[in-house]
């Protein structure tokens, strides 16, 4: 019997690493389109929507679903010409929120902030790892090793390589990421 670490090894240690922080763990097969436990409707979504949905009032329980609504919509819309700026212009609404509009009851309208993670009590937010999460996109098909969810949205993939393998180099797993950008 063999004592190499293999790159499954490598990934159960992190999953279980992960989960002794408090993430919850899924295996993607489990949560994919079509399946009982399914947490998207299409394997081009990455953001799950029932998890960002339940997060967010749980969050803001003082913003009304339709304003609620408006913030998905608006970060739904996010679009740049490049990747570094659609990262850039996510990284903004999820430090800084989402503004929105809220209809009061005299007929006003004021101006409200949707956070997207609780950062003053951590412990409010749905924290989730998956491994082997698939994502179609432009007839790519690829599955990262572990992706990172706060409150439904992917916040980090991890690409992990088999540590017995003398040809499986941090460049391979940088090259792979590199992939993971261009096609998904």
């Amino acid at each position: 019997m063999s004592n190499k670490i293999t790159e499954d090894a490598l990934e159960q240690s992190m999953l279980g690493w992960l989960e002794e922080l408090g993430y919850k763990i899924l295996h993607g097969p489990d949560i994919a389109p079509g399946e009982p436990a399914e947490e998207r409707s299409d394997y081009s979504d990455a953001i799950l929507h029932g998890r960002l949905r339940s997060s967010l009032t749980r969050i803001n329980p003082y913003i009304p679903g339709d304003a609620l609504d408006d913030a998905l919509k608006k970060l739904r819309s996010i679009s740049s010409p490049s990747l570094g700026l659609e990262n850039r212009d996510f990284h903004h609404l999820l430090v800084n929120g989402i503004e929105v509009e809220i209809r009061q009851d005299d007929g006003s309208i004021r101006g409200e902030r949707v956070n997207l993670v609780d950062f003053d009590n951590p412990e409010n937010n749905d924290w989730l790892a998956v491994n082997q999460f698939t994502m179609i996109e432009d007839n790519h098909n690829r599955r990262p090793d572990v992706v990172v969810f706060i409150n439904g949205l992917p916040i980090a993939v991890v690409e992990l390589k088999n540590p017995a393998d003398e040809d499986a180099t941090i460049w391979s797993a940088f090259n792979q990421l590199q992939t993971y950008k261009a096609e998904i």
